[in-house]
């Protein structure tokens, strides 16, 4: 079923609808086949998930945007204004062909579908339509990579709500609890401080904060211990949060903590302040690595220092050696180096920023020294 949470800017979706379909001319495609998930929520404002029953809106070149749905799905699409936004809406039962219905709605057969299509549905696409197919991915994420002030304002929204979860730590993270029960609570606190859901929450302990994907586990936080705290989630609008903090209990237990955690806070802060339009991407990604590398903690930061978010946590532009995308102001993504000792401790620093005309602002804006608690 479709979900709608937010409010609809039919202009802005009308708008989003013709640029993609000037983009896929310009890429060299026919249609643009989208099935439900951030691309379609992007387009039309209607999230929700793929299942056994085919939904597709088809985005033909200069003609009528075509949402096929099930039948018994399209009172969840009730909410969105299709005439307003000028889209077609087919539906079809148990026993009828919606992929007939799909090549009815387009003209030609070059169609680039949504990455994340159902293998399912792409081949069943691809046998009843012909012709070449391709992703819609790289077509689509040039739009979605350049928010506008509505994204934005709903990330900066997203933003100050994770900030507030932060501001409560104390309430959580405390000696003798184990990480499972901190996570459970914080998982409330997003929920409770504006976000539709807890989407992910990363509570790392002692030798577990050594590995930035830890979840979290019955082990018991321990005097001393440094604390990684990563989390998020998505408001009403969809765009999503993710900030890091590092908590310590007490004085540490390891005697390099303090000055390990100043590189990286040096490293993220001048990471943050390379921020401007014309910097590519692999030059932030360097400017932090570089710090951390020269106070000879390089081969301890093991992963990228960001990357692109709006309706979906991970998105383009990814910061990381290799993309040399100029930043252009209204792109967001994350900057968040870490060092990560392993069996011992780990740490990392996450802000959302975005790219503006000038410069940078971030949309968190919690205290970024190692916090004790």
């Amino acid at each position: 079923m479709a979900t709608i949470t937010g409010p609809i800017d039919v202009s802005a979706l009308r708008a989003r609808l013709d640029r993609a379909s000037a983009a896929a001319e310009q890429a060299g495609v026919d249609a643009l086949l989208i099935s439900p998930g951030s691309d379609l929520r992007y387009l039309i404002g209607a999230g929700g998930d793929s299942f056994e029953r085919l939904t597709c809106l088809a985005l033909p070149v200069g003609g009528t945007p075509t949402l096929v749905v099930p039948k018994l799905e399209q009172p969840g699409y009730a909410a969105i204004p299709t005439d307003e936004l000028g889209v077609e809406v087919v539906t079809w039962v148990d026993g009828e062909d919606p992929y007939a219905l799909v090549k009815a709605a387009i003209k030609g057969d070059r169609t680039a579908v949504a990455d994340m299509m159902p293998a399912l549905h792409t081949i069943k696409l691809g046998h009843a339509i012909g012709g070449a197919q391709s992703l819609a991915g790289p077509i689509i994420r040039e739009l979605r990579m350049r928010k506008d002030a509505s994204e934005i304002d709903a990330l900066r929204k997203a933003g100050q709500a994770i900030d507030r979860v932060h501001a409560r730590m104390g309430e959580f993270l405390r000696v003798g609890r184990t990480e499972r029960e901190v996570a459970k609570d914080i998982a409330q606190a997003i929920v409770e401080e504006g976000h539709t859901v807890a989407d992910f929450v990363i509570v790392g302990s002692g030798p577990n904060g050594a590995s930035p994907h830890h979840r979290d586990s019955d082990r018991v936080v321990q005097a001393g211990e440094v604390v990684v705290i990563d989390i998020g989630g998505p408001v009403a609008e969809g765009y999503n949060s993710d900030s890091t903090r590092t908590y310590v209990m007490g004085e540490p237990t390891y005697d390099d903590v303090w000055d390990t955690y100043a590189v990286l806070q040096a490293a993220q802060k001048a990471a943050v302040e390379a921020v401007k339009p014309g910097v590519t991407c692999e030059e932030i990604d360097a400017v932090a690595r570089t710090v951390i590398a020269d106070a000879g903690f390089g081969e301890f930061f093991v992963h990228r220092t960001g990357h692109g978010i709006g309706l979906d946590v991970h998105e383009e532009p990814y910061i990381v050696s290799g993309n040399s995308l100029p930043l252009e102001a209204g792109m967001a993504f994350s900057v968040e180096p870490g060092i990560y000792l392993p069996g011992r401790w780990g740490a990392r620093i996450e802000d959302i920023v975005v790219a503006t005309a000038d410069g940078v602002e971030s949309f968190n804006n919690r205290p970024h020294e190692l916090v004790v608690l």
